[in-house]
């Protein structure tokens, strides 16, 4: 027999509900959340080359919380990078989840051909804990680049925790953001949290809160170098011209076999070197020693423009 519990209506005051709620009602964040999605894409490639292994990263969730809430969904023990925001002038958390870490250990010493296997919590050691820190401070050097085109910030790692529990990054009840990025590698799954205070970037809260309406901020460069390379290799047709004239129709309809045409240059006047109808240089008409007509660039016709994050150098 099944003995149904009756729902318990919330007697309390529709104003202390409005309090209530208001307490975990945070502004939403567009332009941080947009960095942390092209830091995910970005990511990949760092990690390949650092683990020398394939990965795949992607945002599983960014919640807006209160510090002691984020922390307390924290395993115990973790690998916590108490790290200092330097530009912004505050301190935020990059956290390993143990089953990370471990898979992140496997794959430095060689560990592929064995699968993946549950372990039971224990303390880290000296040297599961360096190579953990190199890991973060490769992660939060792309972090940065990722941030370069939003608000520039460095990442620098202040030092390592593992009880989540003695942590402080800012008062328990004050907001925070916590970014999770679920990383595979070689079929090896974990987590790696972040975990930023409102106070860490009080300075530029303005800037990341602004709307994304857009655009290209950085982070997967892979695809603007493989445009680099096409347009490097694409070929385009030039012209020289050695000069213009403006004629009447009827001077032009007039002409005849071995009529001269004066165009009013002289031999020594520059040509002037075309692409797609636009004037970009103009020349000096020599003769190589082989006999051929050559041009020597002797003037630029056009500005070049900065392209900050497009050409490589």
């Amino acid at each position: 027999m099944t003995i149904e519990t009756p729902i318990q209506p919330d007697t309390r005051a529709v104003q202390e509900l409005i309090v209530e709620r208001a307490k975990y009602s945070y502004a939403r964040l567009p332009m941080l959340e947009v960095a942390f999605d092209r830091f995910s894409l970005s990511m990949a490639q760092v990690l390949k080359s650092y683990l020398g292994a394939m990965a795949d990263i992607s945002v599983k969730q960014i919640d807006y919380l209160t510090c002691q809430d984020a922390l307390d969904d924290l395993p115990d023990p973790a690998l916590i990078a108490v790290t200092d925001a330097e530009n912004w002038g505050g301190t935020i958390a990059a956290i390993l989840r143990p089953e990370l870490l471990f898979s992140i250990l496997e794959i430095t010493f060689g560990g592929r051909a064995v699968p993946g296997s549950a372990r039971n919590p224990r303390s880290f050691t000296g040297i599961e804990k360096r190579v953990g820190q190199g890991f973060c401070e490769e992660v939060l050097k792309e972090l940065s680049n990722a941030f370069a085109n939003v608000s520039p910030v460095t990442f620098k790692i202040d030092h390592l925790e593992t009880n989540p529990k003695g942590l402080l990054l800012a008062p328990p009840a004050s907001a925070c953001v916590r970014a999770v990025l679920s990383i595979d590698i070689e079929d090896r799954v974990g987590e790696m949290v972040f975990v930023l205070p409102n106070t860490a970037f009080e300075k530029v809260s303005d800037v990341l809160s602004q709307h994304f309406t857009g655009g290209q901020l950085g982070g997967d460069t892979g695809w603007r170098m493989k445009m680099t390379d096409m347009l490097g290799h694409t070929s385009v047709a030039m012209a020289a011209v050695m000069g213009q004239a403006e004629l009447p129709m009827r001077d032009v309809l007039a002409w005849v076999p071995g009529q001269v045409l004066d165009l009013g240059i002289q031999v020594d006047d520059p040509v002037t070197i075309c692409c797609a109808g636009k004037e970009i240089a103009r020349a000096e008409v020599g003769r190589r020693k082989n006999g051929r007509i050559a041009l020597k660039l002797s003037e630029k016709l056009y500005e070049e423009e900065e392209l900050p994050n497009v050409l490589r150098d």
